[in-house]
C-alpha cells in the first residue's frame, strides 16, 4: 500500500509524530475554524443592522444569496490557517509539506477527470427538471471570487484531512485502515445533516466518505494532495456553480434542480454520483500509472528477480577474481 512518493510525503510528519500532538492539533484546527465562522456572523451583525445575523443566516440556509454563499466558503480560511499553525507549532513541519511538491499537473488531472465524467453523466436520463438560477450577468460578476473561494474551501479540506491528518497518522501506523479509512469516515461524518438531507442523510455521508477514500488513495499514489484537490474543487464547482439542488449553497448556480436535498427522489442520483466517482478514480489511477511508465528511466531502478540473481553472482565472481590485498 505504501509508495515511494507517499513515503517522501510522510517524512516531514515523522519529526514529531506523537499522538498527543495530533490531538492538540485537531483542537487548534477546530478552534481556528470556529473563530472564522464566528467572524462571518459578526460581519453579518456589523453590516446588516440589528437583525443582520438572522437575515443573512436565512439567506444562506435558503440558498438565495450569492454573497452569503461566498462568505461561507471563505470561512474555510480558518481551517487552512489552523492546519498550517498546528503543523508548524506542534510538528515542526513547514506548510508546504502539507501539499507536496509540484502538484500543479496532478491538480489539473484530478479536475479534468471529474469534469469529463460529469459531462458523460449528463447523458443519463433523469426525471429531474432544471430551473433557471442566477442570471448570466450576476453569475459572471461573482465567478472570479467564487472560483477563488471554492479553491480555498476544497484546498483547506484536503490540507486538513489528507495533508495533515493522513500523513500524521501514517507517521505512526503502517495500516492503511488507520491513515486512509478512519480520516475518510470522519470526513463523511462531518457532513451528517439530517435536518437538511432527511432520509438521504446517511447516503450523503457515504458518498462524502467515498470522496475522502478516493482522495486518500490518490494522495498515497501521487505523494501530494494535488489530484485530490483538483477532483474536490471540480466536484464542488459543479454542484455550487453549475447545477445546485434547492437549499444551502445554491445562491450562485446557473441552474437549480427542482428537488430538495431531503427528497427521496434524490437517492438514485446519489448512487449515480458514487458510481461516477469510482470511474473518476479509475481514470486517474490509469493516467498516473501510464505517466509513470512513460517517464525516462521508469523501472530502471527496479530490476527483475533474475536480474538481481545475476548481479549477485557477478559480484561474487569479481570478488573471487580480485587479487588478495596485503594487510595494512
Amino acid at each position: 500500500m505504501w509508495t515511494t512518493e507517499f513515503e517522501r510525503f510522510v517524512a516531514p510528519a515523522r519529526r514529531a509524530p506523537a499522538l498527543w500532538r495530533l490531538g492538540v492539533g485537531i483542537v487548534v484546527i477546530a478552534a481556528m475554524w470556529g473563530f472564522s465562522t464566528m467572524g462571518l456572523f459578526a460581519l453579518f451583525g456589523l453590516f446588516g443592522g440589528p437583525d443582520g445575523t438572522a437575515v443573512w443566516t436565512e439567506k444562506l440556509q435558503s440558498g438565495q444569496s450569492p454573497t452569503a454563499t461566498i462568505l461561507f466558503l471563505l470561512t474555510f480560511i480558518g481551517l487552512a490557517g489552523g492546519t498550517a499553525l498546528a503543523a508548524r507549532w506542534l510538528h515542526r513541519r513547514p506548510s508546504g509539506s502539507l501539499v507536496g511538491p509540484r502538484q500543479g499537473p496532478a491538480f489539473a488531472a484530478g479536475a479534468a477527470a471529474l469534469m469529463l465524467v460529469t459531462v458523460g453523466t449528463t447523458l443519463v436520463p433523469s426525471e429531474i427538471r432544471l430551473q433557471p438560477g442566477s442570471s448570466t450577468d450576476l453569475f459572471l460578476t461573482f465567478l472570479p471570487v467564487a472560483l477563488l473561494a471554492l479553491l480555498i474551501q476544497a484546498g483547506a479540506e484536503e490540507v486538513a484531512f489528507r495533508g495533515y491528518l493522513q500523513t500524521q497518522l501514517a507517521a505512526r501506523f503502517r495500516s492503511p485502515v488507520v491513515w486512509m479509512v478512519l480520516p475518510s469516515l470522519g470526513f463523511g461524518l462531518l457532513h451528517l445533516d439530517p435536518g437538511t438531507n432527511g432520509a438521504n442523510a446517511w447516503l450523503v455521508v457515504a458518498a462524502t466518505a467515498l470522496v475522502g477514500l478516493i482522495a486518500a488513495d490518490l494522495t498515497r499514489v501521487t505523494g501530494g494532495i494535488g489530484a485530490a484537490w483538483g477532483l474536490h474543487f471540480a466536484n464542488n464547482a459543479v454542484v455550487i456553480l453549475v447545477v445546485s439542488a434547492e437549499g444551502p449553497l445554491g445562491g450562485l448556480a446557473l441552474w437549480r434542480a427542482d428537488i430538495r436535498p431531503d427528497d427521496p427522489g434524490l437517492t438514485p442520483l446519489l448512487w449515480l454520483d458514487m458510481a461516477a466517482l469510482v470511474l473518476v478514480w479509475a481514470l486517474l489511477r490509469g493516467w498516473f500509472r501510464w505517466r509513470a511508465m512513460r517517464m525516462p528511466g521508469a523501472g530502471a531502478d527496479q530490476p527483475t528477480a533474475l536480474g538481481r540473481i545475476m548481479e549477485t553472482r557477478s559480484d561474487r565472481l569479481e570478488a573471487l577474481r580480485a587479487p588478495a590485498q596485503p594487510p595494512i
